[in-house]
């Protein structure tokens, strides 16, 4: 993480010639928003003194408290290197505050401050490593984006067959211009799929960072011709994109997940860790899968989780152990997709393990074999449970957990709940080409 200060930035826009900053922000929905100023209001900026109006940011606020700041980190100042080299582009992300100077509520940003302080206050240090898949498609003529590809390549495949090979190349670069440590890439399991990982960090430095990556990628895949989208599942029959989240917490230099001494290498609070997140998982859905399409990934038969369960072995459980011990132990949670909010995200993942910790909540015995194989039958006895099938099913299990409402806040939560099942009626109001196919001549 940069260090810098006012006069820092100051200094650094004057002498690298930037001449546009964007002050970026996310909404609850996960969007990057921005206000651009050049350089000459980069003091005012930095005073906190940028003003914008709120009410035109869905979910935000009204028009009768419509008012809202910006409040520069300075640590994220950032040239984009994708901009001319002459009047460079620059961008700072911001906290949203109101008027009287006090955090916005509705900041997502601010969601996750709260969780991590309250890690803090429990001597906890929270570092998440995301592993974020996406599809590269063709545009069309207009430069609108299609899901048109001609590529067949499947997992860990190369070129010739992986189309994709130079303009991830070319994010991996640009990336790594920006700061990212990048751990690995590979085209991923269905044609046009891809994977780049980059390294841990401290919560909030991690969802900054996947913002930062969607951007890098959406706008590097453009420079080729190409559209990136992080929607989860955008073609059928094949694997939709993840995000799986690792996670591990820290007190100093010791992770305490870790303890030798149990066969697992697990300590007492991973497992209260686990079962906090199976606990509340299914009232996290709507936040780590928030789309209609999300729920076209969770699916038996395509690789991502269903089944609420755990196991240090197989992978088809929701939450995996990897065989990674002593420091490197983490836990894995395989559901969330790439469309979800990562400040909202990972509030959620933080709390809920800490209220497993606080609260010694023990998970059910691990499930080793492969659960999409098992019987209902078989699940029922173990205990298995499904995650939500839907959006609307997802929403009613958020608004049964009262515990997430509360990490969202009353803000958050309200608004988005409204604003989810508004999505989920203008989803059943639509009559899609499948219906037609299986309906209109039968009946």
């Amino acid at each position: 993480m940069k260090h810098y200060t006012k006069e820092d930035i100051i200094r650094l826009v004057k002498e690298e010639d930037v001449e546009f900053i964007r002050l970026q922000f996310t909404d609850i929905f996960g969007n990057l928003k921005n206000v651009a100023i050049t350089s000459g209001q980069l003091e005012k900026a930095l005073d906190n003194k940028c003003r914008f109006d709120g009410s035109s940011i869905e979910g935000f606020v009204g028009i009768e408290d419509s008012d809202m700041y910006l409040y520069p980190n300075l640590s994220t100042m950032e040239i984009f290197p994708w901009r001319p080299q002459q009047g460079k582009v620059a961008r700072l992300i911001c906290d949203v505050h109101r008027p009287g100077g006090e955090p916005f509520e509705g900041d997502p940003r601010y969601v996750l401050k709260r969780a991590v302080a309250e890690a803090a206050r429990m001597g906890y240090t929270f570092n998440v490593g995301p592993e974020c898949e996406f599809f590269l498609f063709h545009t069309d003529e207009n430069a609108m984006p299609t899901t048109i590809t001609y590529e067949q390549a499947g997992y860990f495949d190369m070129s010739p067959m992986d189309f994709g090979e130079n303009a991830r190349r070319d994010m991996i670069m640009t990336l790594e211009s920006m700061g990212f440590e990048i751990e690995g890439s590979h085209h991923e399991s269905a044609p046009a799929q891809h994977e780049i990982d980059f390294k841990y960090d401290e919560a909030l430095a991690t969802a900054d960072n996947i913002m930062t990556f969607k951007l890098a990628v959406k706008t590097i895949a453009r420079r080729h011709g190409l559209h990136a989208t992080f929607m989860p599942k955008p073609q059928k029959d094949v694997s939709g994109s993840g995000m799986h989240i690792n996670m591990s917490l820290f007190q100093g230099d010791r992770n305490v997940f870790s303890d030798g001494s149990d066969a697992r290498g697990l300590s007492r609070e991973a497992y209260w860790f686990i079962g906090g997140l199976m606990k509340h998982v299914k009232g996290m859905a709507a936040v780590t899968n928030p789309l209609v399409n999300s729920y076209k990934r969770l699916v038996p038969g395509y690789e991502a989780p269903v089944y609420v369960a755990w196991s240090d072995k197989s992978r088809s459980p929701l939450i995996r152990i990897p065989a990674s011990y002593g420091e490197d132990t983490r836990i894995e949670l395989r559901s969330p997709d790439p469309s979800a909010n990562p400040y909202l995200t990972l509030a959620l993942c933080l709390m809920a393990g800490l209220d497993g910790i606080q609260n010694k909540i023990e998970p059910p015995a691990s499930v080793d074999g492969n659960i999409s194989e098992m019987k209902e039958e078989e699940r029922k006895a173990l205990g298995i449970e499904e995650l939500p099938g839907t959006l609307i099913e997802a929403i009613a299990e958020m608004e049964k957990d009262t515990f997430v409402q509360e990490v969202l806040g009353k803000h958050v939560s309200r608004r988005y709940i409204a604003a989810k099942k508004a999505e989920w009626h203008r989803y059943r109001s639509q009559v899609t080409d499948w219906e037609i196919r299986e309906y209109l001549n039968r009946f």
